[in-house]
């Protein structure tokens, strides 16, 4: 059971990656790049300022413990299983459509882009779901653009994105609920997500 889904995952990134346009590696290769995002990230520390004033410390703490978090439990798991990106399997050799020469490291089960990104937009969308109502197109358009990267590239595998993407939305869920719920010890008067 477990090689036919292996087979399944490896024929279904060779479907992705194989679907790839020389004009879109540069726009790929640069929206895989999380300094490209900048302006995103200032406009939501804009949005969590604004919404909580003085208490956007303990926002920025959860995020910072949220994102390493999710990296450090994502390299962890990738020392443990040890299974080569796309990009370092050799039986995929010359198949793997591969921009700038990037490889990634030689592990990718489960991807830290998908699990940090998820995560990120899973806590601002448990934190603004009641002020900014369409917030959360932005936040999943830009987790999954990210995510989606990963397999242009060539360094992860369909498997590892959805691992990934689960581990990050469950870290970001918890992180969500308990930053809520400091928050309002804090006297910040925010409404639990139902």
């Amino acid at each position: 059971m477990l090689e036919k889904l292996v087979l399944f995952d490896r024929s279904l990134f060779l479907s992705f990656n194989g679907q790839h346009a020389y004009w879109l590696d540069p726009v790929m290769y640069w929206a895989s790049n999380s300094i490209v995002w900048l302006p995103l990230f200032v406009f939501l520390l804009f949005l969590v300022i604004k919404t909580f004033r003085w208490k956007t410390l303990t926002v920025l703490v959860a995020v910072a413990l949220l994102i390493t978090v999710s990296d450090q439990l994502s390299e962890m798991v990738k020392n443990d299983v040890k299974r080569f990106r796309p990009s370092h399997e050799p039986t995929l050799a010359g198949n793997v459509h591969i921009v700038k020469e990037y490889r990634g490291g030689k592990h990718g089960f489960y991807s830290a882009h998908a699990s940090s990104t998820f995560a990120l937009a899973v806590f601002l969308i448990i934190l603004f779901q009641k002020r900014y109502r369409y917030l959360y197109l932005l936040l999943l358009g830009w987790a999954s653009l990210m995510t989606y990267t990963r397999i242009y590239l060539g360094v992860h595998y369909p498997f590892d994105l959805m691992c990934g993407a689960t581990v990050g939305c469950l870290l970001g869920w918890f992180t969500g609920r308990i930053t809520i719920w400091l928050l309002n010890l804090q006297g910040q008067g925010i409404s639990r997500p139902q």
